[in-house]
Parts: structure tokens; C-alpha cells; sequence
């Protein structure tokens, strides 16, 4: 029997904006406010990965550096488990107060943990505070993208409700985004600069540029309409509802947590694949570091601009007949790829991988976004939503880089993170046939 939602107009509800007199902002603006600080979560998410390299040589100086990088992405994963208490905590603030004043909070954060990360000093300066500062930066980055997802998504959806495929999918468009300007970044750094360069000073420049760009996306969101709440003949449930939506979640949304989190698995990690390829570029496959990096722009550009046309397309065929087949596609070649990358050990193979790679994650994550926010009810979408996409991120993204280095080393096999992926892909096929049959989503 499927469960139907209790149509709430609450602040984040898609038909209060469309059904109330208040004056609708551009299209335009609406998504450019949702997406700027998803977008710069995502360019500091993919700065760090790709400089692990650099910051396990500042902050956790050892005689093996396959040692240091390990250090580094186990603090890269470290704040992954904090996001979940930020999806609770700043999920439920906009559902209570609003989504816009949520997204300003959250971009506010995002900077404080940029800059922390920017202006730290070295384990050679300050020795222990070192490593002790970055696991701090990364901690109020993580707990300030806890509340980024569920609060720009249904800000995005709220923009109207015939169109959430193609809205919803600009959520993980912008990740491609941050990606991309992450990845010409440090393409364009270690280019032009030395390693010995990259470790003293040039690791900071890019953390620098996002200092720069945040308070652009502060203000753009300071200025943005807020999601009006409708009068209607079910007000004072709404009310209710959006005063304790963490009780709501979990007294009522359990399955839809397992459905919106399970089927985000295969997902985050393989975006956290890609983010990890040129580092097993340049550590399994023995490229140059800028060659290396120049493979992630491939993807970055991929999920930039087909991410959209998937979710247009997920809206008129149908969402679910668009994941499932993917997700199987991403389960089937995810092995051979590997195997054929670490055998050919060549730039060619590696973006070609990656173009293989990118294109079924855009087919995947176009209609994503909209598939979860589905899995709950308007009153505690934001709260829902923020939390099982942070659960699902800290247990199977956060960790894969680490992961996938460990797995390599302990095992001798560079094809190992094909095995991870596999195994994820069943996790997430699961989840949507349970939004199938049990929240009726198509």
C-alpha cells in the first residue's frame, strides 16, 4: 500500500508559492540563490581532495607519503560525520524559520571554515594545533553542508512543482560546477607552479578564491524572496508539524530516510571516485600531476551542463526508468573500467574512463535530487532531506578517497574501488524499488 503525503502548505511547500499573491522573483534568481553555496561546498569539497597530496605534507609530514595522503582524506572524512548533526540542526531551523534564512546561515558557516582551513598555519609552525586546526576547519564545513542540501533543494522545487526533475537537477549541477572550477584551479596552480611551490604557498590560493567569491553568494541569498506560507484550511497542522519537524522525521519518516539515503550511495561515491582519480593517477598510474588533474575538468563539464537536460528529460519519461538502468550500467562496467585503466596506465584511458564515468553519474543524478525530496512530506522536506543526504554522504562519500587508497594498499589491487562501486550500486537499485512500491514514486 503506498503512503500519500498529507498535503501541508508549509514554507517550503511547492504550492504555496504558486498559490499565494506574493510577487514571484525571476527563475533565474531562485536557482542561482539555491545553487551559489551548493556550488562552493562542492568547489571546497573538490580543492581538498585534489591537494591531499599538499596538505598530508603540511599537516602530517611522514617518510611515506602514501601515509600522508591516508592522514588527509581521513580528515577529509572525518567532517563527513558531523554533517548529519548539521542536516538536523540546520535542516530543522528552515523548516521552522524559513528557507531562506537557512541558506543564509549555511553560507555564513561555509566561509568561517574556509577561512580557518586558509589561514592555518603548518605542522612545521605550530606543530599538533596543526592538525588539530584543520580537523576544526573541516568540521564547520561539514556542519554547514549538513544544512545545504536539504534547504537548497526544496528552495529549488518550491520554484514550481510541474518542473521538479529539471529544477531538482540543478542541485547536483552545481556540484558539477564546483568541481569543475575546483579542478581549472588546480590545473592552472600546478601548471605554472613548482611542487616545492605547491607545498609552501600555492595549496592556499585556491581555499583564498573561495574566501572571495562566498560573500557574493551571501548577498544573492540575503536578497532572494522567501518561501511564502499559504492560507489554507490546514494551517494550524502545518504549524505544528514545522515546530518539531526532527520528531516528525524520525517518528514518521524512517522508510523514507533508508529510500532518499540509499539511493543517494552509489552516487556520492562515485562522485568522490572521480574526485579521487587524479590523486590514483599520479600515485598508481605515475602521472604528472597536471595532466592528472586536467581528467577531473572532463567530468566537471559533464555534470555542469548534462545534469540539467537529464532532469528535463527525467520529467517527461519518467524518473525512476532513467536511475535503475544506469545504476545497473554503473554496477557492470565499473570493474572492466578499472582493469582497463590500470593496465593501459595512459592519459587517454584514464578520460576516457572518466567520460564513461561522468556521463552515467549525470544520467544518475539528473532526477536524484527530486526522487528524495519525494521520499518526504513538505512540512519536514528540508529537515528529511538534509539529514538522509548527510547520513548516506558521511557512510558511503566521505571515506571513499580513504577508502579507496586503503583498499588499494592493503590489497595490491588498483581495481579495488571497482568492487566498492559495485557493491553500492545494489545499495541504491534497492532504495528505489522501495520508493516504487511504498511511496509510489515514478
Amino acid at each position: 500500500m503506498t503512503r500519500k503525503h498529507t498535503t501541508i502548505l508549509s514554507g517550503n511547500s511547492q504550492d504555496a508559492l504558486e498559490g499565494s499573491g506574493a510577487k514571484k522573483q525571476s527563475l533565474f534568481r531562485g536557482v542561482a540563490a539555491a545553487t551559489v553555496g551548493n556550488a562552493m561546498e562542492w568547489y571546497d569539497i573538490g580543492i581538498y581532495a585534489l591537494l591531499a597530496i599538499y596538505i598530508g605534507h603540511n599537516f602530517f609530514p611522514s617518510d611515506n607519503q602514501a601515509i600522508e595522503v591516508i592522514q588527509a582524506f581521513a580528515v577529509f572524512g572525518v567532517s563527513y560525520l558531523i554533517r548529519p548533526l548539521g542536516g538536523l540542526i540546520l535542516g530543522s531551523y528552515a523548516d521552522r524559520k524559513g528557507l531562506k534564512k537557512g541558506l543564509v546561515l549555511t553560507i555564513r558557516l561555509m566561509l568561517l571554515g574556509t577561512a580557518i582551513i586558509a589561514l592555518l598555519p603548518t605542522y612545521d609552525t605550530i606543530g599538533l594545533l596543526a592538525p588539530i586546526g584543520l580537523v576544526l576547519g573541516r568540521l564547520v564545513q561539514g556542519f554547514s553542508a549538513g544544512g545545504e542540501f536539504g534547504a537548497a533543494t526544496s528552495y529549488l522545487l518550491a520554484q514550481g512543482k510541474q518542473r521538479k526533475g529539471f529544477l531538482g537537477s540543478f542541485q547536483f549541477a552545481s556540484q558539477g560546477l564546483g568541481s569543475l572550477l575546483a579542478a581549472l584551479t588546480v590545473v592552472t596552480l600546478t601548471s605554472i607552479l613548482t611542487t616545492d611551490q605547491m607545498n609552501d604557498f600555492g595549496w592556499r590560493i585556491p581555499f583564498f578564491i573561495g574566501l572571495l567569491v562566498g560573500p557574493a553568494g551571501w548577498w544573492l541569498r540575503r536578497n532572494v524572496e522567501e518561501m511564502p506560507i499559504a492560507e489554507s484550511a490546514v494551517q494550524k497542522e502545518a504549524q505544528r508539524t514545522r515546530k518539531e519537524p526532527v520528531r516528525e522525521v524520525f517518528a514518521r519518516e524512517k522508510l523514507s530516510i533508508f529510500i532518499a539515503g540509499g539511493a543517494l550511495a552509489i552516487s556520492t561515491a562515485l562522485n568522490f571516485v572521480l574526485q579521487y582519480m587524479p590523486t590514483f593517477g599520479i600515485k598508481q598510474l605515475g602521472m604528472d600531476p597536471a595532466v592528472s588533474f586536467t581528467s577531473l575538468i572532463i567530468t566537471g563539464v559533464i555534470l555542469t551542463f548534462a545534469t540539467p537536460l537529464v532532469g528535463h528529460l527525467a520529467d517527461r519519461v519518467g524518473r525512476l526508468r532513467i536511475m535503475i538502468p544506469t545504476a545497473l550500467g554503473i554496477m557492470l562496467v565499473t570493474i572492466p573500467l578499472f582493469l582497463w585503466m590500470t593496465a593501459a596506465k595512459t592519459f587517454t584511458v584514464l578520460a576516457t574512463v572518466m567520460v564513461i564515468l561522468g556521463l552515467l553519474k549525470a544520467l544518475y543524478y539528473g532526477a536524484l535530487p527530486s526522487v528524495m525530496a519525494d521520499a518526504f512530506s513538505d512540512a519536514t522536506r528540508a529537515t528529511g532531506l538534509s539529514f538522509s543526504y548527510n547520513a548516506s554522504v558521511a557512510i558511503f562519500g566521505g571515506f571513499t578517497p580513504m577508502i579507496c587508497s586503503f583498499l588499494i594498499q592493503s590489497t595490491g589491487q588498483d581495481v579495488a574501488p571497482g568492487y566498492y562501486l559495485a557493491v553500492l550500486a545494489i545499495v541504491s537499485i534497492s532504495a528505489l524499488f522501495a520508493g516504487f512500491r511504498w511511496r509510489n514514486i515514478r
